[in-house]
């Protein structure tokens, strides 16, 4: 991935920044980074509205980064999450009429963000997307989008299955009409040079994502390779790996403690790590440089955050950031 200056001086400043009391450590201080910091006596507001659920370990680091940032600038973070869009476009129509000074939104159903989005950018609040939908994000708006392109992403995990062995994967889609997550399962077939079949799983129900991926595993032994979306559904996929006997070789997108030490104890082959922390800790930064300083960043192109892949190779020093809710 290319870097900016700018990106890489942000980057430098993650080094003295902790989490957000959120995940059960407390943010710590850090100096402002150049001029993005708020002068004094000046506050803003803004609104991170994603379509993660409670609970999530992914998204909880997303609100670790934002909240953390928030901290490190001295301006307001709220943080609201629903995976229903209707639900998700009240709480973007709530921050308008909120008068919040920016927006951060994840887009997992574009066209059905597209109407609240809409009327954040005409009362002129900034928008900053993050995670999914960064081929609507300049159509609807929004200054900038943060995040890794999926289909990049996908055609990457395709690549490290084949030369694994892989030759018929089961990519499993937690998230019905999420176009990410169909992005990544169409890159992954793309650089395979295989069949890859998709499974729909609900990820409010481990229980059964274990259930449906056994029987998968076990109707189909020619299934020699998983690929989870979510680092939850990964472990529930690994634990389908054991149940039916299958032999078949496990990856996953996206990182949490579990997934980083099923890797360390080769039960899940990497992870594809998008850098979720990123993706709540710069559209803060960004929206307060626009505030201040009337800046945007990526000239129209998404800033990306990943693809990168954590291995067992180098698992043992994120497991400690992991731990620290920072990855």
């Amino acid at each position: 991935m290319r870097r900016t200056p700018i990106v890489l001086a942000l980057l430098g400043a993650l080094a003295v920044t902790g989490c957000s009391s959120s995940g059960g450590q407390s943010a710590q201080s850090a100096p402002a980074v150049g001029s993005a910091a708020a002068p004094a006596g000046a506050s803003a507001s803004f609104a991170v509205i994603t379509h993660g659920g409670a609970g999530d370990s992914f998204w909880d680091v997303v609100k670790n980064g934002a909240e953390a940032a928030g901290k490190q600038y001295g301006v307001k973070v709220t943080y609201q999450g629903d995976g229903d869009p209707a639900k998700q476009s009240q709480l973007i129509d709530q921050a308008v009429s909120e008068k919040v000074d920016g927006i951060v939104v994840s887009m997992a159903n574009p066209d059905a963000l597209k109407e609240a989005i809409g009327k954040a950018v005409a009362a002129k609040i900034p928008v900053v997307t993050i995670n999914s939908g960064a081929d609507s994000s300049k159509a609807f708006g929004a200054i900038t989008h943060v995040g890794q392109s999926e289909d990049v992403a996908g055609r990457g995990a395709g690549e490290q299955l084949k030369a694994a062995g892989v030759t018929k994967l089961l990519c499993v889609i937690h998230e019905a009409g999420n176009v990410g997550l169909d992005q990544r399962c169409k890159g992954a077939e793309q650089t395979l040079g295989g069949t890859v079949e998709r499974l729909q799983v609900d990820v409010s129900n481990l229980a059964d994502v274990t259930s449906k991926v056994t029987a998968k595993l076990q109707s189909d032994k020619q299934v020699n390779g998983v690929l989870a979306l979510n680092p939850a559904v990964a472990i529930a996929a690994r634990d389908a790996i054991k149940d039916s006997g299958s032999q078949a070789k496990l990856a996953t997108f996206d990182l949490s403690g579990d997934v980083v030490s099923a890797i360390k104890d080769g039960e899940i082959l990497f992870a594809v790590d998008q850098q979720q922390y990123l993706q709540g800790y710069l559209p803060i930064t960004f929206l307060n440089l626009y505030k201040n300083n009337l800046n945007t960043v990526g000239g129209g192109l998404p800033v990306n955050t990943g693809p990168g892949f954590v291995t067992k190779d180098n698992a043992e020093q994120v497991a400690k950031l992991a731990e620290a809710g920072t990855r």
